[in-house]
């Protein structure tokens, strides 16, 4: 069966090796989860879902491997590769704003889909009830407690070692900005022998992720298969206006997106989604920005015609600090507990809300599942009970794989405008 599956699988260009798998680790979970069609057992269904995961764990394992020195030698070169020294300063009071606006539009849309909707008044009762059994599942959950100007000032990566064992990218993402602006004012001599080696370092960390990248295929169809195994389709029922709720407040975020590269970029919206299709189709079905930074990258410098040094900037510093999808999905998931637990909210509050999921957003971590480890954090400043996350954690994983998808299209739309925007301003 395997074998089979792998066979019709390679054959196709990668975004369609993608939805065959995608659609493959779907019936296949649904076949064996006991939520679905029960062929197995509650037990034996946990085990199987360990191992047809497999594949996709050595994946993100692969590409989290070299994601920092990635990162780093991307920015670096970026930045100091560009003989134009002006174009750090163009494009850095270009991008920065843009993020922020970008991200602001995000949970405005949050906000009122949530309000229009209220779908914390279709949660039935009972499943409060549960919330009590269930809490023990978000203890094991790391609770961001300390304030964003205490987190505005451990921006600084003041041991970067540190910061690579905490996998805080953010902290890479400005330790590597730092470097390259500092490479620029370097003589040419000292200059060309770091360049050379940062993009050496750069051509082999690319190389580790063409290996990962055959196995992506399988890696879809494994964590796929993984999830829908352990979430089966009663999760999704409990909480399904949630679901949509969320799922309707991305589509609006992709309409925006889409206008912004008509408008602004000139470029049919079919044409930059056909473009974008793989990187959008690995982000969903591995929930990590940084798993697809490499694709993504790719596909803005040889499909949408980004320079470069605008890509090797934009890409990486998009997946740590550009989570447009991550700040729509917080805000609402915090109106819908709010909802759910009766917590009545001004409008000050929900003003203060949008500001707190906006600071929050920036900087989190480009890996699954954080969007749940930050909202927890929101929740608490609110006065909304972080057990309510007991009612989302079952359908997270999917609604993660959603907005990822929203945050890389957000960094390619950068990409699109930035450049062409800068290229105005040649």
């Amino acid at each position: 069966m395997f074998h089979s599956i792998h066979r019709t699988l390679f054959k196709q260009p990668l975004w369609q090796q993608v939805i065959l798998a995608l659609i493959f680790g779907l019936f296949a979970g649904l076949i064996l989860s006991p939520n679905g069609l029960g062929w197995l057992s509650e037990q034996d269904a946990q085990q199987v879902a360990l191992w047809v995961a497999l594949p996709g764990k050595l994946f993100l394992a692969l590409i989290q491997m070299v994601v920092i020195p990635l990162v780093m030698s991307s920015i670096i070169s970026g930045i100091a590769g560009n003989q134009d020294t002006e174009f750090l300063k163009r494009i850095g009071l270009r991008i920065f704003p843009y993020f922020v606006i970008t991200t602001i539009i995000s949970v405005s849309i949050g906000v009122v889909i949530a309000s229009i909707i209220t779908p914390g008044n279709f949660v039935d009762g009972r499943l409060l009830l549960d919330l009590d059994i269930q809490t023990a599942a978000i203890s094991t959950t790391e609770v961001i407690s300390s304030s964003i100007p205490e987190r505005v000032a451990a921006m600084i990566p003041a041991n970067f070692t540190q910061s690579a064992l905490d996998k805080d990218m953010f902290a890479v993402v400005l330790y590597s900005g730092f470097i390259g602006i500092a490479m620029t004012s370097l003589i040419a001599k000292q200059k060309n022998l770091l360049l050379d080696i940062t993009e050496s370092v750069q051509t082999l960390s690319l190389k580790i992720v063409n290996w990962a990248m055959k196995l992506a295929p399988l890696a879809v169809f494994g964590l796929l298969c993984d999830i829908t195994i352990r979430i089966g389709v009663d999760a999704l029922i409990g909480v399904s206006a949630y679901v949509i709720t969320v799922i309707l407040g991305l589509l609006m975020l992709l309409c925006v997106y889409l206008m912004m590269i008509f408008v602004i970029g000139k470029v049919p919206p079919w044409q930059f989604l056909t473009t974008i299709k793989d990187a959008q189709l690995l982000a969903f079905s591995t929930s990590s920005s940084a798993a697809v930074m490499p694709l993504s990258m790719k596909i803005a410098e040889q499909n949408l015609q980004v320079k470069k040094p605008v890509a090797q900037f934009i890409i990486p510093l998009g997946a740590t600090i550009n989570m447009d999808g991550t700040a729509l999905y917080q805000v609402i998931a915090a109106l819908f507990l709010a909802q759910v637990f009766g917590v009545e909210l001004s409008h000050s509050q929900i003003i203060l809300l949008m500001l707190t999921t906006v600071g929050a957003s920036i900087g989190s971590p480009s890996t699954p599942g954080v969007g749940i480890v930050i909202l927890a954090s929101v929740l608490t400043s609110f006065g909304i009970p972080p057990s309510g996350i007991a009612l989302i954690l079952g359908v997270d994983r999917i609604l993660d794989m959603c907005r990822t998808t929203l945050n890389v299209t957000g960094d390619l739309t950068a990409c699109v405008l930035m450049n062409r925007w800068l290229n105005k301003t040649v």
